[in-house]
């Protein structure tokens, strides 16, 4: 199941993505895909159910997809998660995660704009895979994990190397606004039973410049439910963005930072694509 949010009567609607067109899921008394989240399975059986005949849903050409969750509770981010990135940055793998977070300013929607702030000069791209919280836990263990994923999608975590790299506190570089990238669907687990075995890649220009597999991470996730959850309660919304392969800008000869006029591609496999353009302040 593929879950959206879109534009519609001037309005922000949960709806289903169906091959070329959405089932528009506010008549069926749902306010957000936030809603649907906090109802669990009750929700996804009656939407499974309203789409065995989707006689009301909407060509999607047209229609303006956004963020999946505007205003996620937690929007939680892993460093170094990947051991190809940790040697690219010359950084030491780590023995345990690497956390940090950004504001929900931060999130924008697929085909929206990421804007270069005129106080950076080394604007840098990352692909990620995203985990969508579905279930109130703390404490869990990683063996029920999947009790707590309710899907997955896309996340560019943009980066400011040289805001990021000024303090080792990484969050000021992270969380500039247009840096949060996410969508354009939220994939239920069940489509996706292992996230730690689809291909991930970045597109920019046409050019692949990220290319590797989330079984590549160093921590993987269940092991990252885990972890956070020992110290926050991990809320149904949360996004947790499970970190980025090889392949960054800081990392190529010569570095390549982000330009206006740029084009970005998350690509993961099983997951709608995540497009977005490139512009200044």
């Amino acid at each position: 199941m593929r879950l959206v949010t879109f534009q519609h009567n001037n309005s922000a609607e949960p709806g289903l993505l169906l091959h070329d067109s959405i089932l528009p899921l506010k008549p069926a008394g749902f306010a957000s895909i936030l809603d649907i989240i906090e109802q669990g399975k009750l929700a996804l059986d009656k939407i499974a159910a309203l789409a065995k005949n989707p006689g009301a849903a909407i060509p999607l050409a047209g229609l303006k997809l956004l963020t999946p969750i505007a205003r996620p509770p937690k929007l939680i981010f892993i460093g170094l998660n990947y051991r190809d990135h940790a040697e690219e940055c010359g950084a030491k793998i780590p023995d345990v995660p690497t956390v940090f977070s950004k504001y929900n300013s931060s999130i924008i929607g697929p085909g929206d704009s990421i804007v270069l702030p005129r106080v950076s000069t080394q604007p840098d791209y990352e692909a990620e895979l995203a985990i969508v919280i579905g279930k109130k836990g703390r404490y869990i263990s990683k063996e029920n994990w999947r009790e707590y994923v309710f899907g997955y999608t896309n996340l560019h975590d943009v980066s400011a190397r040289d805001v990021q790299m000024a303090t080792t506190q990484w969050m000021m570089g992270k969380t500039f606004d247009t840096f949060a990238p996410i969508g354009p669907a939220i994939v239920t687990a069940d489509e996706l039973p292992n996230p730690n075995a689809l291909k991930i890649e970045l597109v920019l220009n046409g050019e692949v410049m990220q290319s590797s597999n989330t079984s590549e991470m160093v921590f993987h996730v269940p092991y990252l439910i885990e972890h956070l959850s020992q110290v926050m309660t991990l809320e149904p919304g949360d996004i947790i963005s499970t970190g980025t392969p090889a392949g960054v800008g800081m990392a190529k000869k010569p570095a390549r930072w982000l330009r206006p006029g740029d084009h970005t591609i998350v690509r993961i496999q099983g997951i709608p694509e995540l497009e977005n353009t490139v512009r200044a302040e």
